[in-house]
């Protein structure tokens, strides 16, 4: 069986107007709503095989800290350039070619097309993935290669985001 982790990086800092939006670092909300979530999947044991994250700043410092707070080393972070400014058919091409040793990876990426990809995956609708939002997809237990994982809907087994969690941040 299969599982998807979609997580919408943390929240960007946007004081510098100067940066390239590539460049764009996670503002003090940012970096605790990423500790935090982190900690929070973790303590469910919900931790990936792999984590693939976009270029852009943003994300791979959001993927840094989940990787730290799972203990995973932060040299098995893949960055897959098609994450970044791309659309839904990039990340199919990329969930559909993920080594089938992995069973459950974790994907870091931008809106729109991250809750475009939950949306096509899931018979659920969630207009706007919200920043460090993750959601979680299995697919049945008969995909058992990621080049399945597209051609099915898979089950939605959450949808977290920081501000569900407002009484604890």
């Amino acid at each position: 069986m299969k599982t998807l982790f979609l997580v919408r990086h943390a929240k960007s800092d946007w004081a510098d107007e100067d940066l390239s939006d590539i460049d764009r670092p996670l503002n003090k909300r940012g970096y605790r709503d990423a500790h935090f979530m982190s900690s929070l999947m973790k303590e469910k044991k919900q931790l990936p095989d792999l984590i693939i994250t976009s270029p852009a700043i943003r994300a791979i410092t959001t993927a840094l800290i989940f990787c730290r707070n799972f203990n995973f080393s932060y040299s098995d972070i893949v960055i897959d350039p098609n994450l970044y400014e791309t659309n839904l058919q990039h990340y199919k091409e990329i969930i559909s070619k993920i080594d089938n040793k992995y069973n459950s990876i974790m994907l870091f990426g931008h809106n729109p097309v991250i809750s475009d990809i939950a949306n096509s995956l899931t018979k659920t609708f969630i207009e706007n993935i919200a920043t460090c939002g993750i959601v979680g997809i299995r697919q049945a237990e008969n995909c058992k290669e990621w080049k399945c994982f597209n051609d099915k809907v898979g089950e939605l087994i959450f949808y977290d985001f920081p501000k569900n969690h407002v009484e604890k941040l």
